[in-house]
């Protein structure tokens, strides 16, 4: 599904990722962890393209083909998701109106809007989030459990090939983590996949990931299963510095 080949990359003069390596199957999940600053979220947003990070060396090659040069929307329509960390609010755009636009722009195909509002509502169920909110303005005045699952959402009806999950869980209550989880686990499928980073263990007890990777200065120095993030959550990421 997607292959990183020694991926280097800046933002604002200053090298970020510093040879980053890092291979997802198809139907497998995958969590990225590492403490504040070591380039997690820049992963997340370099994989989508955004204009404020420069790469300048390696490849990411999504479904066989290179990207490095697609734009955001292009790479949208080739069925990369990305979760916003901090969603942004958008008065005057209904959660309906958004979502409907959205799935035109990335399937290409116009959304019937009685048949639209009849899977929005499906999903919407899914994730126990009240049939109401598609009235609302995006996110505006949205608790940050609101926000969150709001984003997980926007992945269950535009159903990417990969979706990147950038600090979801961060800011939700248990019972918050545990809806959003069960959306993520109803919506993972054995021709999807799915990256997730977090500093958090919560959303993995649910998730049960394949491959857990610590991403430390710029680069995955290890990879094991769900066991090192609880290694990480006993002990720091000192302990991983050690066997450096």
């Amino acid at each position: 599904m997607l292959k990183i080949n020694n991926l280097r990359a800046y933002v604002e003069n200053k090298e970020i990722l510093k040879g980053l390596n890092l291979e997802i199957g198809k139907g497998e999940i995958h969590v990225i962890m590492g403490p504040n600053g070591a380039g997690k979220s820049t992963l997340a947003n370099i994989l989508m393209g955004h204009p404020k990070y420069s790469i300048t060396e390696g490849e990411i090659i999504f479904q066989g083909e290179v990207i490095n040069e697609l734009k955001v929307n292009e790479r949208a329509k080739k069925g990369m998701f990305l979760s916003f960390q901090y969603p942004e609010e958008v008065p005057g755009i209904t959660v309906e109106n958004f979502l409907r636009t959205a799935k035109g722009a990335v399937s290409g195909k116009v959304q019937n809007i009685i048949q639209f509002r009849k899977v929005l509502k499906e999903k919407m169920r899914l994730l126990k989030i009240d049939e109401n909110y598609a009235q609302r303005y995006l996110n505006l005045g949205f608790s940050g459990g609101e926000k969150k699952k709001n984003e997980i959402l926007q992945m269950a009806l535009l159903e990417p090939k990969l979706a990147i999950l950038d600090e979801t869980d961060s800011g939700l209550d248990v019972d918050a983590v545990r809806v959003v989880a069960e959306g993520v686990r109803e919506l993972k499928n054995e021709e999807n996949s799915i990256l997730i980073i977090t500093h958090l263990n919560r959303l993995l007890e649910y998730l049960k990931p394949d491959y857990v990777h610590i991403l430390m200065d710029g680069r995955i120095v290890k990879t094991g299963d769900i066991s090192l993030a609880k290694e990480i959550e006993e002990k720091g990421y000192d302990s991983i510095r050690g066997q450096l």
